[in-house]
């Protein structure tokens, strides 16, 4: 993907000022709200009373995708009453989180313009998904626009072509209109950088959004989109999405497109990073996988994997056509404890499933802390001296913390602890990683033995974190995502429930595994983490979507009917 690149580099401080004065211009004076104080903590149901949005502006934004797909196509509404709901929607989610960083109302409203003519003209849509707006995390890049990543550093580097993706859901009649905070070189499971600042999470503000795609786990949390796409390194879809209460799909390697895609650790490709649908309901995942793959992205992207939509995969033939599936709960994953909230969103599901007839079994996990070692290695192998080439020529610091305090805090394993490492070592860690994905196989396949069903466990159900949003600066955990990234497995988040400070009141010591887990137990408090979404994770196999989406809607469905 080429950038247009200035060779003369500003101060940091200057290009951020700069970047920061241009984003709040391009915000229609006429959408600027007065937002509650920052003492209100749950903003989520600000945006239907502020009185920007008008009665059908509300209904649009509420309306799930599929059902905006219907009303598109038949031209119940336009394309530009849409777009223009969920702006002027993100747009206050925007001054409640400080979710957004490219804001490109007239290119978008002119967009769906478009759309509504062709579909006037010829009676026909476009594509799958005509009129949709779309948001984007900032590094997907979209012709035209900057794509920072969250660093002061590349202020000023346009893109001069689409990412393959922008272009197959161009294709598709989609509509490009906003994109999304991330933290400081994405390597962060919060997000926070030096020119757009700190996203909140809407249910909480005193609580992360996640990361990296926190952003866009903000803004579809506030219903500002309908539909977002996050890219996952070590959980940067999946994490926000649990934060945030969200459906959101991490895709095994290579099964949407991911060419022209900004990123960090660019050129590592051992355990790389993947793009992935985010949405208040998982028939958007569905819509929006099919879409694109039904476009034969590896005809676009070298590295996109020749596989079309399966119906018969999504009916779960290989799993007893959904009757009588067997499900293994992982409660934890040998290294860190969750807590109450979250082990109470796995009774839930638990009982959820086994009412619906389905079996119910514990998953063993095996080697998760060497995984989760082995890929932060890989990982660090080269991110120093990337960091340090990518800000040393505007003088940008390094952020080391995501706390709002910066004098009392703890530096997360998410920054490299040393200069990296020769090649051949970095042999021998992808080799040993190589060898526990084979042992890993081996594993999920010899649980036939206990399903009852002749079958190996149809999925794997744990958490997605071992706590639900954090305070500020106090995600320092990934392993519960990132172990799936590095066997490559397709994985789904779901909503659960809610923390309640009755229900989930702070458990008994437990024999901790280590110093850390003993941390995380202490840092519990249900009041700390009040209103905050609990999500779990779905895992199936590698390239197994279409089948984890289904089951995520199985598991749903016993959920709403156990409710």
């Amino acid at each position: 993907m080429a950038n247009s690149i200035t060779t003369d580099k500003p101060h940091w401080t200057a290009l951020a000022a700069e970047k920061k004065q241009r984003q709040l211009e391009s915000i229609p004076h006429e959408w600027i709200v007065t937002p509650p104080s920052d003492s209100t903590l749950d903003v989520s149901a600000f945006p239907e009373t502020c009185g920007l949005l008008n009665t059908r502006e509300i209904e649009i934004t509420n309306t799930s995708v599929d059902v905006l797909l219907e009303k598109l196509a038949c031209a119940a509404w336009t394309a530009v009453d849409v777009t223009t709901a969920f702006y002027k929607r993100a747009i206050v989610a925007h001054q409640l989180v400080n979710c957004l960083t490219e804001i490109f109302v007239d290119r978008a409203l002119a967009r769906a313009a478009e759309l509504d003519d062709y579909l006037k003209t010829t009676g026909q849509v476009v594509g799958p998904l005509h009129g949709l707006p779309i948001s984007f995390k900032d590094q997907i890049c979209i012709k035209g626009l900057e794509t920072t990543i969250g660093y002061a550093s590349w202020v000023g580097q346009y893109a001069d072509e689409n990412a393959v993706l922008i272009d197959i859901l161009i294709e598709c009649g989609a509509v490009p209109f906003v994109r999304t905070n991330v933290p400081q070189t994405l390597a962060w499971p919060e997000t926070f950088n030096h020119v757009f600042g700190r996203t909140t999470n809407p249910y909480n503000r005193s609580l992360t959004s996640g990361g990296s795609s926190g952003g866009e786990g903000a803004l579809v949390a506030l219903k500002g989109s309908p539909l977002g796409v996050g890219c996952d390194l070590g959980g940067s879809v999946r994490i926000p999405s649990a934060f945030c209460g969200l459906y959101g799909l991490r895709a095994s390697y290579g099964r949407l497109p991911y060419y022209g895609v900004r990123g960090t650790l660019e050129g590592q490709d051992s355990v790389l990073p993947v793009l992935g649908p985010m949405a208040n309901s998982v028939v958007a995942i569905k819509v929006f996988m099919k879409a694109v793959i039904n476009t034969k992205p590896w005809l676009n992207d070298p590295l996109a994997v020749r596989k079309k939509w399966d119906e018969d995969e999504y009916n779960l033939v290989d799993h007893g056509s959904g009757k009588k599936l067997c499900f293994a709960i992982m409660w934890d994953d040998g290294v860190v404890v969750p807590h109450p909230p979250i082990r109470r969103s796995l009774d839930i599901t638990k009982a959820a499933l086994q009412n619906a007839g389905h079996k119910v079994v514990d998953w063993r996990p095996i080697k998760h802390k060497l995984l989760g070692d082995i890929t932060r290695d890989i990982w660090n192998a080269g991110s120093a001296e990337e960091y340090m080439i990518t800000t040393s020529a505007t003088g940008e610091p390094l952020i080391t913390s995501m706390g709002l305090d910066a004098a009392n805090v703890t530096v997360a394993s998410f920054r490299p602890q040393n200069d990296g490492m020769t090649a051949y070592q970095l042999w021998q860690l992808q080799k040993l990683r190589q060898k526990i994905r084979k042992e890993y196989l081996d594993h999920w396949k010899a649980t036939a033995s206990e399903t009852g069903t002749g079958r190996p466990v149809d999925a794997i159900i744990c958490p997605a974190a071992p706590f639900v949003a954090t305070p500020h600066g106090k995600n320092r955990y990934v392993d519960y995502t990132a172990v799936w990234n590095a066997l490559d497995y397709a994985a789904a988040i779901f909503p659960v429930t809610t923390v309640d400070s009755t229900l989930d009141g702070k458990a008994p010591p437990h024999a901790f595994y280590n110093d850390f887990d003993k941390d995380v137990y202490e840092m519990y408090d249900p009041e700390k983490f009040r209103n905050a979404p609990v999500c779990l994770q779905l895992v199936g196999r590698t390239l197994e979507e279409e089948a984890v989406i289904r089951l995520t809607e199985i598991v749903d469905a016993a959920l709403l009917a156990a409710k």
